[in-house]
């Protein structure tokens, strides 16, 4: 019984799997779509023609026959009437049965059947039934009656007839009364055999049925041949379009002949070197403009470093100017600073234009070193009157990064937190999974709508370019944090809803294992954490050196 459940399973498996195949077969290939359209069509129309043309041959023998039969009868008949006609057998009885004798003779020499009988009509008919090759119970009481009351007329009617070795085979039966002088009327029957038709009908329907499986056959084999010397371009056409997409620009589809299919190869290969010169033009412009900013930046270290120093010399004396003066000076550094930030941005960035960037990497904690990030931030935040919450429910075993560049994302990320948040409480969060670890900041800003977050890491770009800065970026640094987050084979995702705030979440991968699953820390901030009340102290690991202060509690904002 198991074992019949088991094979039953294993059937219903194997159907759902073939019909799984069939239905993305059909919706991927255009061959075998057109070819079960065509197929399917052909049958159809095949079907209709074999169906009819059956039933018209069937019925044109069934006519044909018939009428035979009854021009056969016919003339059976008169030669047998004419011969009765011209007898005198004086009411003799001996005479009339051999009278009926040589008409019987008659009928068999003249009708190409000889199933044939004669049956009386009337009380004065002396003489019993005369029948060759079939009973009299064939004859139906139907026919009999009307070849009685009407003897101008043949009658016939569709029978079945036995042969000797008992098959059935369909049939004509056809009546006509006979006029015996001095002896009363008589039925002439006559018996037709349909068994020839009845192979005829068969030979020419298995010829029409063999014909039209032939004719799909052959137009199904056409078919392939047809749309294989028509598909066959577009799918060349289809793989030469994906090599030119992955980057193989010197790909080009073979031309042959004049026709459409020729014009369609030309127009994809002059399409091909348009975009490839296009390509190549700005890929040296992209290059120029590398080169151009690296150069101009590493020119512009020499000055500006002489220019920082003057500013800090300025800046530090400004307590011996007058108050315009000392203003200007301090000014002057903050500017000169600012500018020094841009300028390594900007050589980061075409570091990373030239595909220059390496990792350092080492087992680094990320709860750790988020807490430090934490650390050092507060003064800042302080400074906007925010507080930073920071909660490490996972992330202190040690991962593979570079912690400068993780530092510099999260250095971007709490800065850009403080500068938006509009004073509210901030979350830093650190967890863990078993392929990845992640952090994640949480400020509760006046955030941005989804078209300006899908925009928040492009180079440059600020959702409300009015608004007052008061860090002073420069416009880079969610750009340079996508690219080092992409570095470690991480990601950089952010959600953010216009009056709820913003949620930056950085996930990595552990070691050499690909990110696989949802991040540790949701995208979609979780508000239980969000509203802690109190700053969570800092988590040692066992053997953790690092000193760990009380942690004063603090009143809910």
């Amino acid at each position: 019984m198991t074992n019949t459940v088991a094979l039953a399973n294993a059937a219903v498996r194997g159907i759902r799997g073939g019909r799984h195949r069939l239905a993305q077969l059909w919706r991927q290939s255009l061959r075998f779509r057109t070819m079960v359209i065509a197929l399917a069509l052909t049958s159809v129309a095949v079907l209709v023609t074999c169906v009819a043309m059956a039933l018209a041959v069937q019925n044109n023998l069934w006519e044909s026959r018939k009428d035979q039969a009854l021009n056969d009868a016919g003339r059976a008949a008169n030669s047998a009437q004419a011969m009765l006609y011209s007898a005198d057998t004086q009411g003799n009885r001996t005479a009339l049965t051999s009278l009926m004798r040589d008409v019987s003779f008659q009928v068999q020499s003249v009708s190409a059947s000889p199933l044939y009988g004669v049956i009386p009509l009337d009380s004065q008919a002396g003489l019993g039934f005369t029948q060759t090759g079939f009973s009299q119970e064939v004859v139906s009481d139907q026919l009999s009656q009307r070849v009685a009351k009407d003897a101008t007329k043949q009658w016939w009617q569709p029978v079945a007839l036995h042969d000797a070795d008992g098959a059935v085979h369909a049939g004509i039966l056809v009546g006509q009364q006979l006029n015996v002088p001095d002896a009363g009327s008589y039925a002439l029957y006559i018996a037709y055999d349909l068994a020839d038709t009845e192979q005829t009908l068969v030979l020419v329907q298995s010829s029409l049925w063999i014909a039209g499986i032939v004719l799909v056959a052959l137009i199904g084999v056409i078919a392939w041949f047809s749309l294989r010397t028509v598909v066959q371009p577009i799918t060349e056409a289809a793989e030469s379009s994906a090599r030119f997409a992955g980057g193989d620009f010197d790909v080009r589809l073979p031309v042959r002949g004049q026709d459409e299919l020729a014009i369609l190869g030309r127009s994809f290969n002059a399409m091909a070197d348009s975009i490839e010169a296009q390509i190549k033009e700005l890929g040296e412009l992209s290059l120029v403009q590398q080169r151009f900013v690296s150069d101009v930046s590493h020119e512009l270290r020499t000055p500006l470093t002489t220019i920082r120093l003057a500013a800090e010399m300025l800046n530090d004396r400004r307590d011996e100017f007058d108050p315009t003066t000392a203003r200007t000076a301090e000014l002057l550094q903050t500017q000169v600073h600012r500018f020094d930030t841009l300028l390594a941005d900007l050589l980061e960035i075409s570091r990373y234009d030239a595909g220059s960037v390496q990792l350092e990497t080492e087992a680094v904690s990320l709860a750790h070193l988020a807490e430090d990030m934490v650390d050092e931030m507060r003064p800042l935040a302080e400074s906007h009157d925010t507080e930073l919450r920071f909660v490490a429910p996972g992330g202190h075993t040690p991962v593979d990064l570079d912690p400068r560049r993780v530092r510099r994302i999260l250095r971007n990320l709490i800065g850009n937190a403080i500068e938006h948040g509009e004073g509210h409480p901030i979350v830093i969060t650190v967890d863990s999974g078993q392929n990845a670890v992640a952090v994640g900041v949480r400020d509760r800003g006046m955030g941005m709508t989804p078209e300006d977050a899908e925009r928040v890491f492009d180079r440059f770009w600020r959702a409300d370019p009015s608004r007052k800065r008061t860090i002073g970026g420069t416009g880079l640094g969610l750009s340079i944090a996508l690219g080092d987050a992409r570095l470690h084979r991480g990601t950089l995702m952010v959600w953010s809803q216009p009056g709820e705030g913003t949620n930056f979440v950085l996930t990595l991968p552990r070691g050499s294992r690909p990110l696989d699953g949802a991040s540790p820390v949701p995208l979609e901030p979780v508000e239980a954490i969000a509203e802690i009340g109190v700053t969570t102290a800092p988590i040692v690991q066992p053997g953790d050196a690092r000193p760990v202060p009380p942690a004063a509690p603090q009143e809910e904002s």
